[in-house]
């Protein structure tokens, strides 16, 4: 890869997640426009813990294929490099593989000749352990110190990078680099800071396009264009009827950060307290004064997930207006009964086994919370069963169906009749997991916890 220091880099950023979808001619455009490098993220812990923990992917393969060919084109015909980040959504080894094989199929289809890097973040317990023991893990609120016995426990554990491991596989000559899992920003930020772009504007710049077009009036429409040089950015919609505006703009770094103004990556941190936004024009925005300060310890944040047990739902629906206005003692009356029958029936009690009733309609999301006031016209009622195995799971609901199809309040004198949405009501979900890592590890080198492999170019069609 050719490290000539440049005036200014051009990132594209076509969407916020591979398999999310984009027109395809705002890459077009994107190209059109001068982009120097495809950045693209691939992952998120956003829909929880189930993606990392059984190392499945989250989007289908047909939707990422799809994004992924008409990338690999642009990048081949751009001569530019193309970075995934966060592989197969939580970037285990078997996301990056995932991922990897859907290039190779790609680029045979194309007769494509790119030259392929897997960069590979999964952990072993076992060498994490030894961290632990040296005093190089540390906790990161809420959670508190760590123990082997939580390393141990869980299916698949991640170091989250940052640019270094990325810049090393596109120095090493990579035109695709699929890595595993990385900060959001880093996928963006690597190319430019290895052209030499500063790191203050650098950073800012990949954190506001790492989700594609939501810094945008219509985030539907498209990616964005990320143009950084030595005194800031410009970030503009690929879309030509779409604008960015100063506020769309500085309202992205309120976005899953703790603090508005600061953000951590693993070698130092973002500081935009005195960062300015303006309009160029109608659509573009231009943003300078952004830091950053290098910390004094490199550290990378691991991601771990494990078993909790296993889940079997049932739900059912509502309408019965009497019911309805007494919601709250009917819920609490089907809790009671299930915990009863179950203790009568299987023989077990409250500690060997789990159960959750969501009131959806009603206050399923707020919870205590909930502003609505009086009775809801209909409620979906879920039960959530979690016990150590999967048929203790099942019995548990099982135990609990004729009580969510004919349950009566007190007062009631007739047996109303529920509505329960399948056939058979209750749906095995099988294993549940939880995170249960939030910790950063000390490292001696920004590379030291990810392994790189490069294939050769394949051969052109």
């Amino acid at each position: 890869m050719d490290n000539e220091r440049v005036d200014s880099i051009k990132v594209l950023a076509p969407t916020g997640m591979l398999g999310a979808g984009f027109p395809e001619a705002t890459i077009e455009r994107g190209l059109a426009l001068g982009a120097d490098v495809i950045s693209v993220d691939a992952g998120s812990t956003d829909s929880g813990p189930y993606y990392l923990g059984s190392a499945q992917p989250k989007t289908t393969r047909a939707a990422v294929a799809r994004d992924l060919r008409v990338l690999l084109k642009a990048a081949a015909r751009a001569g530019i490099p193309l970075i995934v980040g966060s592989c197969g959504t939580s970037g285990t080894d078997a996301g990056v593989d995932w991922i990897a094989g859907i290039t190779a199929d790609i680029l045979a289809d194309e007769g494509l000749g790119l030259r392929v890097a897997r960069i590979y973040s999964e952990q072993e317990a076992g060498t994490l352990v030894g961290h632990l023991d040296a005093g190089r893990i540390h906790a990161l609120p809420p959670l508190g110190e760590l123990t082997a016995e939580t390393l141990e426990s869980c299916t698949h554990i991640v170091a989250m990078m940052g640019h270094e491991p990325l810049v090393a596989a596109l120095e090493a000559g990579a035109q695709v680099v699929l890595a595993g899992r990385a900060t959001d920003t880093a996928v963006a930020a690597a190319y430019p800071l290895m052209k030499g772009m500063p790191a203050g504007p650098t950073w800012h710049a990949g954190k506001i396009i790492e989700c594609g077009g939501q810094c945008t009036t219509d985030p539907r429409a498209g990616g964005v264009l990320a143009t950084i040089d030595a005194g800031g950015f410009t970030i503009e919609p690929l879309d030509p009827t779409v604008a960015c505006t100063p506020i769309l703009v500085a309202a992205h770094m309120l976005y899953e950060t703790v603090n508005p103004f600061q953000m951590r990556e693993p070698d130092g941190t973002l500081d935009v307290r005195e960062a300015t936004y303006t309009a160029l024009d109608d659509r573009r925005v231009r943003v300078e004064g952004s830091r950053f300060h290098i910390a004094d310890q490199h550290t990378v944040k691991l991601e771990g997930a494990r078993v909790t047990g296993y889940e079997t739902m049932s739900f059912t629906a509502i309408r019965d207006p009497h019911i309805l206005e007494h919601i709250d003692d009917w819920a609490d009356l089907l809790r009671t009964i299930t915990t009863q029958r179950v203790a009568q029936t299987l023989g077990l009690s409250e500690d060997k086994y789990a159960f959750d009733v969501r009131l959806y309609g009603y206050n399923a999301v707020l919870g205590h919370l909930e502003p609505a006031q009086g009775a809801p016209r209909e409620v979906g009622v879920m039960l959530l069963v979690n016990a150590p195995d999967q048929s203790t799971a099942t019995a548990v609901a099982k135990v609990a169906n004729p009580l969510m199809l004919h349950l009566p309040t007190p007062d009631m004198s007739y047996l109303p009749s529920l509505a329960f949405a399948t056939s058979p009501a209750e749906t095995e979900r099988g294993p549940a997991y939880e995170f249960v890592l939030n910790h950063v590890v000390d490292t001696t080198s920004p590379t030291d916890m990810f392994r790189i492999e490069i294939e050769e170019a394949p051969h052109r069609g």
